[in-house]
């Protein structure tokens, strides 16, 4: 089964990302630290989620060194914020964050993300910054 990787605290949120993944046959993995998210995307994950607003997780640090390791630099990473921490995802873009959405657009576009990695595509249907 495909998966994808969570870098994702938010227990509803994962909930809601579980659910959507499942509908497309992916798996989760969910991740608290940078390793355990480099060994999930390093197992071969098609998309990284990142919740970009968390204070407990280590995004900046995740992301740093999926686009360090070249074998990753191509990964899809998705990252989410709130719509009022609008630099936090200029922030993510620039450090190499494939797409960033305020969260509400996350929220309408998970589907078409899980089925664009379902399928083994970019993770970024039409979706930026």
């Amino acid at each position: 089964m495909a998966t994808l990787v969570a870098l994702v605290d938010d227990l509803m949120f994962l909930s809601r990302i579980r659910e959507a993944a499942k509908g497309r046959g992916l798996e989760v993995r969910s991740a608290r630290t940078a390793a355990d998210a480099m060994a999930g995307a390093r197992a071969g994950a098609r998309l990284v989620i990142m919740d970009l607003d968390s204070p407990r997780l280590p995004v900046s640090d995740t992301l740093a060194a999926l686009r360090g390791e070249p074998s990753l630099r191509g990964l899809p990473v998705v990252g989410f914020f709130s719509h009022v921490e609008a630099q936090r995802g200029r922030d993510a873009a620039a450090a190499g964050c494939t797409t960033v959405l305020p969260r509400s657009a996350f929220v309408q576009k998970l589907d078409a993300l899980l089925a664009a990695a379902a399928s083994g595509g970019s993770g970024e249907p039409g979706a930026g910054g």
